[in-house]
């Protein structure tokens, strides 16, 4: 791709773990990058164009998605940023629920409505949403659970609602993935972290570049047919439990 116009992908979250993997990826793939994330990434790519923005506040979002799609036409979305805020039905508040949908949910209309028009005027469009499996439950989760099955919801919808203008949209639900963040809490060689460990069929963690596989492959043009889906990429923890 040197010397050629890449096209441009929209990536949220896009400075460490998951985020970064995915962002990372799309490089590789040939693509120029719009990182958006709270926090600067350690270094810039040069295929990469790093927008500094809260999320979570909504009108700080949208001017820098107008940054973000000035002059650019962005046809590729992951929907990657989010916060979990722990905690069971006993101490979730409303405070946790509001902050948790506004960014994992909200957030990511937001970015659609932003890109639509590029991608319906291209008649092409692909969106990624990062999901997880503790949508299906998970203890100590309540607010983030109910935004992430809030997501396969949107997930579904946006996929009747934007087919008939080519554009494919489906929904990624990670496992433990081996990030920076996860080993902070779960220490490798904890007795918790073997516990998590014990639980996953493979045996082993996720690796962020493996849920980066899974979004580049649905990204990618020549993957039209699929719309509407969610994967789990958990190492085969969700087998017999997803719907």
């Amino acid at each position: 791709m040197s010397g050629a116009v890449r096209e441009a992908a929209l990536v949220t979250g896009g400075s460490r773990g998951i985020g970064r993997a995915i962002l990372e990826r799309l490089v590789d793939d040939g693509l120029h990058v719009v990182n958006l994330d709270i926090a600067a990434p350690a270094a810039v790519h040069a295929h990469e164009t790093f927008v500094q923005v809260d999320m979570a506040d909504e009108a700080a979002l949208r001017a820098a998605l107008a940054q973000a799609t000035q002059g650019r036409a962005i046809t590729r979305l992951v929907n990657n940023a989010g916060i979990v805020r722990p905690a069971g039905i006993d101490g979730a508040t409303s405070a946790d629920l509001q902050a948790v949908m506004a960014l994992n949910v909200a957030a990511s209309i937001a970015c659609v409505q932003a890109v639509l028009p590029a991608m319906r005027a291209a008649r092409f469009g692909r969106i990624v949403n990062i999901s997880s499996r503790a949508a299906l439950g998970k203890g100590e989760r309540i607010a983030y659970a109910a935004s992430k099955a809030a997501v396969h919801g949107l997930t579904r919808t946006l996929a009747l609602e934007l087919a008939a203008d080519g554009i494919t949209v489906n929904a990624i639900g990670p496992g433990p993935i081996a990030t920076e963040l996860f080993e902070r809490v779960n220490p490798p060689g904890a007795p918790a972290t073997q516990r998590i460990l014990d639980t996953i069929p493979l045996r082993r963690m996720g690796l962020p570049a493996e849920v980066a596989h899974q979004a580049a492959s649905w990204l990618d043009a020549r993957a039209g047919f699929i719309t509407g889906q969610v994967v789990y990429v958990c190492g085969g923890m969700t087998v017999g439990l997803a719907p």
